[in-house]
This record gives structure tokens, sequence and C-alpha cells, in this order.
């Protein structure tokens, strides 16, 4: 008897000829390449980071070239032309610094250098744009076959030096020159393909490329990057067993672009690999100017679950016009959950994806505000303890230590600490960051509620206050005369209903009620 050894996890390989000689899983993603080559030329992709975007593209420049035996046995080996071979040009911008002047245009001049050495053929320019545009006509003329063009993480030189806006600006300026060249060599190109995590609009990035296609939110082309739960069951069925389904798909899927929900591919390969949940993705980048920009903007971590968008909003961005939806959607910290239509325009609900960026997210909006992460920590594990034991008095207390442990200085810089939603948010925070089933401004037939927290069978109904604007004790109040807890009444467990009211005078809680609902 043979026996056939399982397939490797491609974790970290973006290497498509790596993955089909080296024995590893592969998810069939030529279905749409197919579709991409025979119904236009120029195309742009928007996507989180980690989600196979480089893959994709390597995908790609193998097709193109030729390299047929890769595809055996794949969607596309039936269909394609092997007998025509394209020359490709192909720029990355995933390696590198970017931060000093010129830094930009030694890379893309490195990058040039590396094509004429591997094709033969030279461009006797200095200037990275007019270089570029040779390049591509000149591997037209050698070769006799129009170029494939493939730009990796296309807007990595800005987004970078996104604190820096006028180093921004010019890595902007320079870029616009080099993915100009794309327009104007046109009738030297078969096919275009730009990958990145932002959409920069066609102005700031692409001006003239009218014929660019967008297909970051189409639905057809919603599982290009990521997988899909069929392909968990599928493709990566050995690895199942002994992991529960359920946990996979509430840590790991959820991501939404108007078709297909799917997973984070890196995520998937490191749970199969070690046998455990984590925040494997966002663990790979500390988003330290997400959390600069939500802080700045006085963005409560309650509002970030039910933003909203329309397609426009989630498609501007530029260095001077950054619209938050845009920001957080774009990296993958938000995703579409729903969709409404006003007068005619498309409106997009926005939340978390899953457990994992929730989670994550809001542990690193606590840290951020506290400074200190050790005692951070600590209150966080205490809360699900006193949880646990319904704990009231002790969980009044470690409620007056959450905003205890926020350094002075950060309220003298700050007014957001004269908002309701403020007080609410640290509190919001520190239970999401546990990974608790958190429902906010929940609709009721009498209200909204605050916040929901359902654990250990238990339903806690919270409602804030300030009371310098509201009368003492209106917060408990509030839930009793509306009957917050009739919705739900019924179950197993208890309703307990607490009022919270906190004082911008000292900056922490003041009243604490409990009662049951």
């Amino acid at each position: 008897m043979t026996f056939r050894a399982r397939p490797k996890l491609p974790i970290g390989i973006q290497t498509f000829r790596k993955i089909r000689e080296g024995g590893y899983y592969y998810v069939d993603k030529t279905p749409f390449l197919g579709r991409l080559v025979d119904e236009g030329t120029h195309y742009f992709l928007s996507r989180p980071r980690r989600f196979g975007k480089s893959l994709f593209l390597d995908t790609l420049n193998e097709l193109f070239e030729g390299s047929e035996v890769l595809f055996r046995g794949l969607d596309i080996h039936d269909k394609w032309d092997w007998s025509a071979h394209n020359p490709v040009l192909r720029l990355s911008f995933g390696g590198g610094s970017f931060r000093d002047p010129g830094a930009l245009h030694a890379n893309v001049m490195a990058q040039l250098d590396s094509v004429e050495r591997r094709s033969g053929v030279v461009a006797n320019y200095d200037t990275g744009p007019e270089r570029f545009a040779a390049l591509v006509e000149a591997l037209h003329r050698k070769e006799g076959q129009p170029v494939a063009v493939l730009v990796d993480e296309y807007d990595k030189p800005i987004l970078d030096v996104l604190d820096a806006p006028d180093i921004a600006r010019g890595n902007r300026d320079f870029l616009r020159a080099v993915y100009g060249v794309v327009k104007d060599a046109d009738a030297d190109i078969r096919f275009s393909f730009f990958t990145g995590v932002s959409k920069f609009s066609k102005v700031s990035l692409f001006s003239g490329l009218n014929n660019l296609i967008d297909i970051s939110m189409e639905p057809a082309f919603s599982a290009v990057c990521g997988y899909t739960e069929r392909d968990l069951d599928t493709v990566f069925g050995p690895e199942l067993p002994g992991l529960d389904r359920d946990a996979i798909r509430d840590w790991y899927n959820g991501y939404r672009w108007l078709g297909d929900e799917v997973y984070n591919p890196f995520d998937i390969l490191l749970l199969f690999r070690r046998r455990k949940f984590g925040a494997y993705w966002f663990e790979t980048g500390t988003p330290t100017f997400l959390l600069d920009t939500l802080f700045n903007r006085r963005v409560s971590s309650v509002e970030l679950g039910g933003m909203m968008g329309s397609s426009e909003l989630l498609s501007t961005f530029d260095v001077d016009d950054m619209a938050t939806e845009a920001l957080l959607f774009q990296t993958g910290y938000l995703t579409i959950t729903g969709e409404s239509d006003l007068n005619g325009e498309a409106l997009y609900q926005l939340g978390y994806p899953n457990r994992e960026v929730r989670q994550s997210l809001n542990r690193s909006l606590l840290r951020y505000l506290v400074k200190d992460a050790t005692r951070q920590m600590a209150n966080s594990v205490r809360l699900r303890e006193l949880l646990a034991n319904n704990d009231f008095e002790g969980l009044e207390s470690l409620f007056q230590a959450f905003f205890a442990s926020i350094p002075y200085e950060w309220y003298t810089n700050n007014d957001i600490a004269s908002y309701e939603g403020y007080y609410a948010s640290v509190v919001y925070s520190y239970f999401a960051s546990l990974g608790l089933d958190i429902t906010v401004e929940d609709s009721t037939s009498h209200g909204r509620l605050d916040m929901a927290v359902r654990f250990g069978g238990n339903v806690y109904l919270f409602e804030f206050k300030v009371v310098e604007m509201e009368p003492e004790g209106a917060a408990m109040a509030q839930l009793r005369e509306r009957d917050y807890a009739a919705k739900y009444r019924g179950g197993t467990g208890e309703v307990f209903l607490v009022g919270v009211e906190f004082s911008r005078k000292t900056r922490n809680v003041v009243g604490f009620e409990v009662g049951r609902g």
C-alpha cells in the first residue's frame, strides 16, 4: 500500500511555483484568472494585508509566462492558450523603506535594473516613469507579444508614511507619474493588475486611466482572495478533525465584499498548524496610525460596530482625505454586514468581521489609553472573574479602576471625556477585549439599550449616564421605566440591570446600581 503524505501548509508562501512544486495545499483561484483576461485589460484590487494578494499576482505572472506544467489539474489549464507567452514587467513595494526623500525613486530604479538584467533589454533613462515606459515598449518589441504589467502593494510607499504628510504626498505624486505609464503605453500592454490595501482615488493615483476596472467590491470576485466555507470543507478537510467548526467561523470568518464571506487565509493556516485559536493576523501588524486616527477624531469604540458608509465614501482615500469608515474598511478592521437603499444609492452597514478583530482591536484601544499593558490585562482578567461570580460590588470597584488607570495627562490633552460615549466606550472595550457576546445600542420596543452582555447563561443590561447631564439615579430609572429587560426574559439564566453613572469632574464612576430584570 502506498502512503500519501498530507499536503503541507503554505504559511507565508507567496510563490505559486513553490506551492505547486512543493506539495502544499492550494485553493484554486484560476477560475478568476480566465475571466479577468477575457473581460478586460486594466484591473485594480484592494484587500487587507495577508489575504493572498501577492500569491494571486504571482499566479498571474506564471500564467502569462506560460508555465503550463504548474497549472495542470487546475480550472484554467484546458482553457488557456499555452503557445503564446507574454513578457511580464512586475513591480512590488512590499519591501524597503520609503521615508527618506529619493528613497522611492531609488527603489523603482533598482527594480527596473532587475527587469533589464533578466530580459536583456536596456532603457537609457535616469528617471523612473520614462525608464518604465521605455522598458514596456522594448519588451513588446523584443518578444513580439504585448506586456503584462503587475504591481503589488502599489500603495505601501504612501501608507508607510501617512504620519509624515509631506513625504506621503511626494511619494504619491511620484507613483502617479509611474502608474500613468500604463495609460500611455496601452498599445504595448496586454494586461495590467494593481493590488494594495487602500483604494486611492483614480484622480490621485491613476489620473487618466479611465478604463481601470476596480473589482474590489464586485460580488463575482469577492472570493478572489481568502478562503470560503467550501474551501475549508473540501481543500482543508484533513485539517479539521479536532477543531470546533463553529469556533473557526466565529474567530476568522466574516469578511465580505458584497459577495461570499471569506476567511483570512493567514489565520486559518496558523490555526491548522498550532491547533489553537489566536489573533494571528492582528498580531502581525501594530495599527499605531489607525489608533492615533481614532483617538484624534474622537471615535468611540462603541461606534465601530455600527458605522454606515456609501460606496463613494468607502472608496474615498487620499493623504488629505481619509474618511474613518474607509480607513477601517479597507484595512480589514470593519467589513460590510448589511446593505440598504437610500434614494437609489447603496448604503452599507459596517461591523467587525469576527471575534479576532473585535477582541484584538478593543484590547489595543485599551492599551493605547492605559499605557500599562500589565495593569490593563489584570483588569481584564479580574472582569471575567467578577462577572462569573456576579460580584457586583467588586465590579463597581473594578470600573473605578478602569478609569483610574488612564493617565491624567490624557485627559488634559483631550476633550472627549466630556461625552457620555467616552465612558461607555472604555467599559465596552474591556468587555469586547475578552471576546464576550455584546450588543450595543440594542433596539427594544421601548427604546435603545446602551449595552447588553451575555455571559455564563445570564444577561447583563447596562445603561450609562453622566451626572452633570442627568439627575442622580437616571440610569437605573431608565432601565426600569422602559423595561428593557422584557426582550431578554424567558431564558434559562437571570437578567441583571446595571445603571452606571460617571462624573466629568472626577473622571470616574460615581454611581453604580444593580437590580434584577
